[in-house]
Formats: C-alpha cells, structure tokens, sequence
C-alpha cells in the first residue's frame, strides 16, 4: 500500500495540486484522470522519485517495488529476447517463455525477437521496454498512456492481461473503454485536488458534476441568505429595540464563509465546417497497388468507393499499411498501379501525426491558423483557437515552443478553418486527454461529409464505424458493417484467444481447445444470446409502440373532454373519463412490463458477455 499524504506541486505560478492525499491499496487497478497540463505524469514522477513535491510526504513500505515505462531507450543485449529477459529476476532467466508471451501479445513475431532491437521503430522499442517492466511483475505498476504505441490487437491484449494483473497499477490514458475495462477506481485531478472513488470513469464524472452542482446551489442560496441578512441590518440598525436581533445578525454574518463562484475549466469544443456536397460518392479507387519494395506490395489490388456520408474506419495491425492507405488517398503518395479519383466538388482534409513537422516554427498559433485558408481573418482564427485551448496570448505562442500534444490540436485547428466534405484523419485521438477525445467523438459524429479514419481506440470503432477496411493475414479487406459486426462476424482470430497471464509455471501451456473448438463454442454462445434476448427484444418493441399508441389515443380523449366540458355534456364526460382512466392503467402496466424486461434483458445481456470474455481468455 502507498500512501500520500498533504502533496503539493507547483510550476511558477501554475499549481498543479495543492495539499492532496490519497492511498494506493492492495490489488487497486486505478484509473488516473485529468485534463493535459493538469499534472498526472508530474504525478507518476513524483511517484517513481524522478520529481520532487514541493511538500508532502509519500510513504513506500520497504521492498516494494515500482515499475515505469520510461521513454529512454537504452538496449545493450543484441536481440529483442534477450533484452526482454532483463526484465526476470535472476532465479526466473531460464524462464524464456514469460516474455516471450508478453513479446507476442505485443506484436512481435518469432523471428522479431531473433532480431536486433535498433533494428525496430521507436514504437516497437517502446513496446519492448514494457514488456521488461511487464515481466519484472513490480507491486505497482505504472502506464502512462500506453496505448499511443500499440495496434488494436495489442491494445486488446494488455486489456486482458491488466484485468488479471495480481498486484496494483496506476494507468493513465486518453482511451475511456480501454481504462473502465481495466480499472476498479478512479482517481481524478479537478481544480488542483484529487479525488478517489471506486468505480469508472462515467461515475467518477457524474459524481464531480453533481458535486459541483450542489455547490452552486449552496452557494447562490448562501448569497440569497447573506443579502436577506444585509437588508434586515440595514433597515433595522437604527432601530433601538431591535439591537439585538440586528448585532446576532451581524455576528452570523461574519461567521459565514463566502463561497466563490466556480470558474468554469476550459475544455475543446468545436465543429468541423461543412461544405456542402451534391454527390453520391466522393471517391473512387480501382485496383490500387502500392509497396515501399517492389516484391512486398504494402496494398495490392484494392478497388474502394467512399460515399458521401460514409464513416469508414481503417483498423490492423501497426506497418502493416494503414498510414500508407490514407497518404495514397490523400494524394501525398502515388500508387504503382491503378488510379485514385476524387469526385468534382469534394474537398478534404488531412490530419496526420507526423505532418507537425510541416508547421513552421517561426509562426505563431494564430498565424499557422490563418496560413490554412486565407479568407478566414484574425477574429475567425482567433475563435478556433479558443476553441483549441490558445486562448488570448496563448494563440501568440511560437510553434517551435509547443508540446507534442499543443502541435497536434494545432493541426485539428488547420482543419476547422476551412469548410470540407470529407475528413481523413490518422489516429487523431493521440496526445489528446478523455474530454478532448469526447469532444472530438461529437464533432465527427455531427459532421456531415465523410469521415475515413484510422484508429485503434474501440470507443470510436463502436460509435463510429459503419464500414471497415481491415488489415489482417497480410490482406486488406472491405467489411460492410460496424465494429461490432465485425467482432461477432470475423473477430482477430489467435490474437484474441490466446492467454494474456504471465502466471502459469508450465512454460509449455499447450491450448486447451483448438481454433476450430473456440470458434464453434464462440458462435454457439453468440446463437444462445441471439436465441434468449431477441424474444425480449421483440416483446420491449411491441411494448414501446403501444405505449405510444395509448398515448396518442390519450391525447385525442384528452381533447374529447375538453369540448364536452365545454358543452357542459356531465354524461359524456363521465364516459371519456372512464376511458382515460383505463387507458392510463394499461400504460402504468406496460411501463411496469417495460421496466421488468429491460432488467432482464441487460442481466441477460452481462451473463453471455462473460461467457464471452471467458472464451476470449481461455488458454
């Protein structure tokens, strides 16, 4: 257990967190939250002894032991395995088959981990660096958003392998399904305090708003009060029989504290414009081929046609071609074979990571803004950088000055300033915080053109994604239909069933069933859910329509009454009433069966997704 006690942080004048205290107790998987800038990776250093607080006390029992992804890089063992077996103690070296576990559930192949690790891209040596910390099973396990460098079959993996986690973690991540999977509390950073509560982010978000609700309502009361206070004081100090009561007055008075008005916390929030569009489609591509060598085609043979209003989301493995779709689409490279044409009237627009490099480090926020499109003047640019969180002087910055994260809502910035018909956006969700990405959830889900992403965060796939084009088994593919379509329909084979946990003693964990046994056992649970829940389903519907009949029928007797009040007519009157009555009745009952079935449905519902998971995790 890790106690923290009175710890306070500070950057000049920007307090990140005053007087806190929280424990991390035995087995928490806690969830850390907050927006950029606030303070969690301060946090995590502080934890882990890289910073120091300005005060606090942060007590650590003897022998505990902290595990950190830290972002340097420094490999001396001349394969990936063998780095990777740092990561044991000395009595556990021999036990090659730990890592090698957690190296294929991050994506390395066999051959991978033959290989040297400079040979490998920043991410992949990233991943390599978990893996040790992975396998050094430390009492606490720290993760600063670990999802930046991993695919969505990885992602899905260290999923499972968190939920089975035997000691503490603290994670950090912009990725809202990924965290409330994995976490049992959430610990969020609000006005420079921390809060703790067991549950997910939803409740930790819920319970803020309703506190600062309440707030606001003690405080306008406490004012109202305080001005009924004034008033008697002011209208009665003269009056010499009423001292008393005026001098007990004016001691409440000064006994109460006056509640400051919460300053609202600025977050994104903003809108893609949209430029209207006549067409159909707004894209076609016919027999595209494409390779960085000659012999080994990154994309071969794909034919694409993107509608006007279509939501495609591109998932896969990393290097596998994801990236190199949308620059071929985007016109940045040019196919080997085959032809890309955007339709007459489209216009759109690109966000890529890297193409930070292509902001100009002498301009400044508003200027690189404006530098976009050049009809928008310095008001318009000067609101979407508001809207970007450069409020007032910040929009002054210089770009060489700007985090990773400020560079990339710069770029989402570029995109707001002109009106467009399609967005292609490659992991857009990357350096933003929880609020960001929801507030960025919103705006593509109101945008009115085409939006073409790849992503690796499932919360987008699912809200999104009513097409997919799929890299897997070294192929692309077009699925026709949502994310979750996609799961029950084809799913990410062995990288999905294999046994996340480390814990095992028997380094030859033989498969308890074949692929071909989970598939079958995974249709036949998928078959009984459809089987159990449709009929309820079906009944909540019929329901539902004739509650909404009832209702309508209601308002037309409802009118009845009123004329045959009218009329004076007590004989019809009575008779209306009577069928207003027995009409509400059934509603009463319908809503009480309504109600009985939902629960149901949803007790149904969390019983087969279990069963499902358990499949998911089986050796």
């Amino acid at each position: 257990m890790i106690t923290i006690d009175n710890l306070s942080k500070a950057y000049g004048r920007q307090v990140l967190f005053d007087k806190v205290a929280f424990k991390i107790n035995a087995r928490e998987r806690i969830g850390l939250v907050g927006l950029n800038g606030h303070g969690k990776t301060t946090l995590f250093r502080i934890i882990v002894g890289e910073e120091s607080p300005d005060e606090g006390i942060i007590s650590i029992p003897r022998g505990y032991r902290l595990g950190y992804v830290r972002q340097h890089l420094d490999f001396t063992s001349t394969t990936v395995l063998q780095e990777g077996l740092k990561g044991l103690s000395e009595h556990e070296r021999h036990q090659t088959w730990k890592v090698e576990k957690i190296l294929s559930g991050l994506g390395f192949s066999k051959s991978d981990m033959q290989r040297h690790p400079h040979e490998f891209s920043g991410g992949y040596q990233i991943r390599l660096n978990l893996t040790k910390v992975l396998a050094s099973e430390p009492d606490l396990l720290l993760l600063d958003e670990p999802t930046n460098y991993l695919d969505i079959t990885s992602i899905r993996w260290i999923e499972r392998f968190l939920l089975t986690w035997p000691h503490e973690l603290l994670l950090i991540t912009h990725d809202r399904s990924f965290m409330d999977k994995v976490i049992t509390h959430t610990l969020g950073i609000h006005r420079q305090k921390l809060r703790k509560i067991e549950g997910d982010t939803e409740k930790y978000y819920a319970q803020i708003a309703m506190d600062e609700e309440v707030y606001e309502k003690t405080r306008l009361n406490d004012e109202r009060k305080n001005r009924e206070i004034e008033l008697f004081i002011n209208r009665f100090r003269a009056k010499a029989r009423l001292a008393g009561l005026v001098q007990s007055r004016i001691k409440t008075l000064s006994k109460h504290d006056q509640k400051a008005k919460i300053e609202k916390i600025k977050t994104l929030d903003f809108a893609f414009r949209y430029q209207a569009y006549q067409g159909k489609f707004v894209l076609g591509a016919q027999s595209i081929r494409f390779g960085y060598q000659p012999d080994t085609p990154l994309i071969n043979n794909l034919s694409l046609t993107i509608g006007a209003r279509d939501r495609i989301g591109i998932i896969g493995r990393n290097g596998k071609g994801k990236t190199t779709l949308l620059r071929l689409l985007a016109g940045e490279l040019t196919p080997d074979y085959g032809t890309i044409t955007w339709n007459k009237g489209v216009s759109y627009g690109f966000f890529e990571q890297t193409h930070t490099a292509h902001l100009l480090a002498t301009r400044t926020v508003e200027e690189e803004i404006m530098s976009s499109n050049p009809d928008v003047d310095r008001q318009k640019a000067r609101s979407i950088c508001g809207a970007m969180m450069f409020e007032g002087d910040h929009a002054l910055k210089k770009i060489d000055v700007l985090s990773g994260g400020e560079k990339s809502r710069v770029l989402l910035g570029k995109l707001l300033v002109t009106p467009l018909n399609v967005l292609v956006l490659d992991e857009p969700t990357n350096h933003l915080d929880m609020q960001s990405c929801d507030a960025l959830l919103a705006a593509l889900d109101n945008f009115d053109g085409a939006v073409v992403m790849v992503t690796h965060n499932e919360m987008f796939l699912h809200a999104l994604s009513e097409r997919l084009i799929v890299f897997q088994n070294d192929g692309i593919s077009l699925f026709e239909g949502g994310y979750q379509d996609f799961l029950d329909r084809v799913g990410w084979g062995d990288d999905d069933l294999s046994n996340p946990g480390i814990q095992s003693n028997n380094h030859r964990d033989e498969p308890k069933f074949s692929k071909k046994d989970l598939r079958r056992a995974r249709s036949e649970i998928i078959n009984e859910r459809s089987r159990i829940l449709k009929p309820i389903e079906t009944r909540m519907t019929q329901i539902e329509a004739r509650i909404t009949a009832l209702e309508k029928e209601n308002s037309g007797i409802i009118s009845d009454i009123e004329k045959a009040t009218e009329d004076q007519d007590g004989k019809m009157i009575a008779q209306l009433s009577l069928e207003l009555g027995l009409r509400e009745q059934e509603i009463e009952q319908l809503f009480d069966e309504l109600e009985r079935l939902d629960a149901t449905s949803e007790e149904k519902r969390l019983y087969f997704d279990e069963k499902l998971r358990e499949i998911e995790l089986s050796p």
